[in-house]
């Protein structure tokens, strides 16, 4: 039977027909030899009449791989014919005309027979492993890229011929939309699992390249069709990440993202301006504004996008961190502040900013952690052209703005820059925003203006790029870690913010001359001091040499002035200088006053270079730590509850011991123990007893030898628990800050349980560590505090004007020159052990009962702990007696 009869025979059999004679005909009705109206009628035989009997698991073998690719040959022929006879189309030529028409019409037909192919294969309940239906996605995808290629071409391809056609080649684009809608939702149905095999893996990588090949021809094509296309992308690429991360074109990916996002934009902009032009910006129901709403809509799917793909596949895409910076750069260059970003209508310019700015702010922060995005952003000697050098400075300050909440390798990456030679040089952050913020002449001459910070409510301003760039450094170095406070320091000498090196400098000795002059009396001292504290960061190193030179450290009148600045202000060699300066005086001072007799008078001046010690460096620790056992030793109970400069010795004590403490001998922390018991119960300064609390804290470090336990911890306890029933709100929470800290650390819990002796200590103890806020304050006690508080501060603030003493201050200044001596109450020490040692039983007691909340059992040490304790009370009895 040849051919041509069978075709005809089948034509005449019914749906059982076909049913009972698919396996001995379909492989007869070969395409292979017949001209392209046989092979249409073919394909259309086999989808209509015999299709739809093959189950899902025979698709592929009997059907598809043996027809579509013979399918995919015949659609290239029936491209190649119209090249061919496409020269001669004419309106008088119908001959030819009728035959590009019936090429058309059959390419619809093949076109129209794989819907019908997709079709079956979605009506299965059951979603279709990729590899029982292999050769149909690879064929539709050819023959779409090569239809849509067709269309994109039409008018070159026809010649201006192009009407002769035209509805043929809608008809052809319309069908081929509906196919790939169709494809894509077949696929999405598909999934493969973490045991998908290689070849699966493949062709679903395939179908992803395939489909961004076809994005690059319908760009321009349909809208529509193109962001549904980009969506299936990045949902597949998603949908199966752990399969097909390796090996798809991340570059290809992210430059076409970035691509049509630039496009998308640009003609957002285009279009803005021509609305502009027409005056048609507040037509809102003009084709001008629809068109430019769906553009921006697209601008703003590309943008967010490109930032969920990063997100996604970051680890794949640091070749392309160069490109994105770019980009980031191009968009930026297109909005204000910008000198040669367009003028556009309000409403229109919001949309855009919507669009494509705001989208950039969340790519920043997926792009801040990669290294090579800092590498591109912060690369040594770069240049920009003009429009970019203001958005690279506005980038730079975005990365300020976003650091705070970015982990601690990520703050590393941009503040310290490149640290080895075998890094690609980078800049650190801050020097890199002051040289891009001199390099912004221009915009700093007009001055542009940006969106200030809107406060207290009031409408938001603009303020100059001057200011911006200045509230954003300060909000950065308001939250800086302290390990990248240098960083800040070693930028500050090119810093255009605020002014030249040179005049940094005269500012500096001038509040240095001040602060000299001042007298501690002076409450202007106080903000001088810190001003010049801050001064000194901005300092080059050689200036901060000028200062030593002009104010030299080795001199005691200028200590004054030291006193106020940190060490890490400093350069290594300035800091060297002065810590020898200061460790040669202090030494000088504390030898004459030993050799003096530790006369009391001389006090003043050693307190004076003691105060230096706040460098707590390791070039002065062996000296400090000798100056600190010195005066401890002299240190006298009696003696420091009367002069105030003792009290402020002891002070300045505490807290270098509290740095030292693990250098301390034993005898040194019981004499500390024993000055600090001795004031705090008179109501001493607040700084002393902060001070104190600051040394009790650090007293967690140390392990007290066995023999002088009795002597250190019974202090300790008693100590914290005075300081725990503080009153004052402020001391109070330090208190517990303290007593947590030294808790957390101390190897002596004793201490601990003895200190909270007092129920509503512990109570309070418990709230402090579970964050247990306490009751507001209402409306009345509120008013009757502030009424309370209204006269001692305006009392304070006077006596600071008037610089007048009250009479405690004279009695305080100066005390009396003798004082009757205080004998330590034997029975009082008697009496404050035994209450420990009885609060410790009972709540030994109460947890051996049960009582307490901890369910667990007794530990097996515990009887023959409490036989020694026993023979211990017995030994103590029998002495009494005897």
């Amino acid at each position: 039977m040849s051919q041509t009869t069978l075709l005809e025979e089948v034509l005449q059999w019914s749906q059982d027909t076909c049913r009972q004679e698919l396996k001995s005909v379909l492989p007869k009705l070969t395409i292979s030899s017949l001209n392209w109206d046989d092979h249409i009628r073919i394909l259309k035989i086999i989808t209509d009449m015999f299709l739809p009997h093959i189950g899902l698991s025979e698709l592929e073998n009997e059907c598809f791989s043996k027809v579509l690719p013979k399918v995919a040959k015949m659609f290239d022929k029936l491209l190649e014919e119209i090249s061919n006879q496409v020269a001669g189309l004419s309106s008088q030529n119908t001959e030819v005309r009728t035959l590009l028409r019936n090429i058309l019409q059959a390419m619809v037909q093949i076109i129209d027979a794989l819907s019908t192919c997709v079709r079956h294969v979605c009506s299965f309940e059951e979603a279709p492993d990729l590899d029982a239906i292999r050769s149909l996605p690879s064929c539709i995808l050819k023959v779409l890229r090569d239809t849509f290629q067709h269309c994109k071409e039409s008018e070159v391809v026809y010649c201006g011929r192009l009407s002769l056609v035209a509805d043929l080649l809608q008809g052809l684009f319309r069908e081929a939309y509906s196919l790939q809608k169709g494809l894509m939702e077949m696929l999405d149905r598909m999934s493969l699992n973490s045991n998908a095999s290689e070849e699966e893996v493949s062709d679903i990588v395939t179908v992803i390249h395939s489909l961004l090949d076809i994005c690059s021809i319908i760009s321009n094509l349909d809208i529509a069709l193109h962001a549904n296309t980009w969506r299936f992308i990045i949902k597949s690429s998603l949908k199966h990440q752990s399969l097909v991360e390796e090996h798809l074109r991340h570059g290809d990916i992210s430059r076409s993202l970035c691509d049509n996002l630039l496009a998308s934009f640009s003609s957002c902009l285009e279009l803005a301006e021509q609305m502009k032009h027409a005056g048609l910006q507040d037509a809102t129901q003009s084709p001008e504004y629809k068109l430019f709403q769906k553009t921006t809509k697209m601008c703003r799917f590309f943008a967010n996008t490109l930032v969920h793909y990063i997100k996604e596949f970051n680890s794949f895409l640091t070749k392309y961190c160069s490109s994105f910076h770019q980009l980031y750069l191009q968009v930026i260059s297109k909005f204000p502040p910008s000198l040669c970003a367009p003028v556009l209508p309000s409403r229109l310019s919001e949309e855009l900013k919507v669009a494509a700015l705001v989208p950039m702010e969340a790519l920043l922060s997926q792009l801040m952690p990669l290294r090579p995005f800092a590498e591109a952003v912060l690369q040594q000697d770069q240049r920009f052209s003009p429009e970019c050098e203001l958005p690279q400075c506005l980038l730079l300050v975005s990365v300020l703005g976003q650091l705070a909440s970015q982990p601690e390798e990520v703050l590393q990456l941009w503040y310290k820059g490149s640290q080895f030679s075998e890094e690609t040089p980078r800049l650190p952050l801050f020097q890199a925003v002051f040289d891009s913020f001199r390099r912004c002449c221009v915009e700093r001459n007009v001055p542009v203006l940006l969106p200030g910070v809107m406060m207290k409510g009031q409408a938001q301003s603009k303020v100059t790029l001057h200011h911006h760039v200045c509230v954003q450094l300060c909000a950065n170095v308001a939250a800086l870690p302290n390990g990248y406070f240098t960083m800040l320091v070693r930028s500050k000498h090119t810093d255009t913010l605020y002014g030249t090196a040179e005049l940094c400098l005269h500012h500096v000795l001038l509040i240095a001359q001040l602060v000299k002059t001042c007298t501690s009396e002076c409450y202007q001292l106080s903000h001088l001091g810190l001003l010049l504290r801050r001064m000194v960061f901005l300092m080059t190193p050689n200036h901060q040499m000028e200062l030593v030179e002009r104010f030299p450290p080795s001199q005691m009148e200028n200590l004054a002035v030291w006193r106020h600045i940190l060490l890490r202000a400093l350069s290594h060699d300035t800091c060297l200088h002065i810590v020898t300066d200061v460790i040669a005086l202090s030494q000088k001072v504390l030898t004459d006053w030993q050799n003096g007799g530790y006369k009391l008078g001389q006090v003043d001046k050693v307190v004076r270079t003691t105060d230096l010690q706040q460098w707590r460096t390791e070039q002065c620790v062996l000296s400090a730590l000798r100056m600190a056992t010195q005066l401890w030793l002299r240190m006298c109970p009696n003696q420091v509850q009367t002069y105030p400069v003792l009290q402020h010795t002891l002070q300045l004590l505490l807290l270098i011991s509290a740095t030292l403490v693990k250098s301390l001998e034993p005898q040194v922390i019981v004499q500390a123990l024993v000055c600090v018991a001795a004031l705090v119960p008179h109501k001493c300064a607040d700084e002393v007893v902060l001070a104190a609390l600051e040394f009790l804290a650090s007293l967690g470090k140390v392990f007290v030898p066995h023999d002088s336990q009795n002597q250190i911890l019974p202090r300790l306890s008693s100590l914290f628990g005075v300081l725990l029933a503080d009153r004052s709100w402020l001391l109070h929470q330090h208190a517990l800050e303290a007593f947590s800290h030294f808790a957390e650390i101390t190897n002596h819990e004793e201490v601990i349980s003895q200190s909270l002796t007092v129920e509503e200590t512990k109570t309070k103890l418990v709230n402090y560590l579970s964050k247990t806020v306490n009751a507001q304050e209402d409306v009345e006690s509120r008013l009757d505090r502030l009424k309370l508080e209204t006269p001692v501060i305006k009392q304070h603030n006077e006596r600071l004007e008037t610089k007048k003493e009250t009479a405690a201050d004279k009695l305080a200044a100066e005390p009396c020159p003798k004082r009757a001596r205080q004998e330590t109450s034997t029975e009082e020490e008697y009496s404050r052990y035994i209450h420990t040692a009885e609060s410790a039983l009972k709540a030994l007691q109460a947890l051996a009962k049960g009582e307490a909340s901890t369910a667990a059992p007794p530990p097996q040490w515990l009887v023959s702990r409490l036989q020694e304790l026993q023979t211990l009370i017995s030994q103590i009895s029998t002495a009494q007696q005897t």
